[in-house]
């Protein structure tokens, strides 16, 4: 019985360590689509968000307002930037779409974004793929993702991964 328990123990720790490899794998892979794939990798802090409706009123975008902090790839020069995103609340309307990310004033970001080749709006990229939220990690005081990943090495794999290209 004892022998069992060992290697039943061991397999599960196996599997976890597999799983776990396989998993981070996994988000550098996503993480590495998105760095190649942006035209403009920002973080920063959401400052300002007003929804409105599309010129013929058949959607509702909301701009969303980023105090940039940090360009990792691309730049416009400026310290703020303007997300149009798809979705948001116009009086006693409101829309909102499935895979598309929604912001919260305050909010600590890293956003991947791109072009609009039909506007030049600038969009995030993938989805809700393409924006991560941060987190002040209450032991350490960095922040970090909610799969627990610190920002300073999230931006460090985007920076390697831009200088590649």
């Amino acid at each position: 019985m004892r022998l069992f328990q060992t290697i039943l123990f061991y397999a599960i720790l196996i599997t976890l360590f597999i799983h776990t490899e396989g998993h981070s794998q996994s988000i550098q892979a996503e993480i590495r689509n998105l760095s190649e794939g942006a035209d403009m990798i920002v973080t920063g802090k959401v400052v300002n968000q007003k929804s409105e409706w599309s010129s013929d009123k058949s959607k509702i975008y909301t701009n969303v307002t980023i105090q940039v902090d940090e360009f990792l790839k691309g730049s416009n020069n400026q310290n703020r930037i303007v997300i149009k995103n798809l979705g948001g609340e116009v009086g006693n309307i409101g829309e909102t779409y499935s895979h598309v990310p929604t912001f919260t004033n305050e909010e600590d970001v890293l956003v991947f974004i791109k072009k609009s080749e039909k506007d030049q709006s600038l969009r995030v990229f993938q989805g809700d793929a393409g924006k991560m939220t941060f987190y002040q990690d209450k032991k350490t005081g960095e922040k970090v993702t909610s799969k627990n990943v610190k920002a300073s090495e999230m931006k460090k794999e985007i920076k390697n991964y831009v200088e590649k290209q």
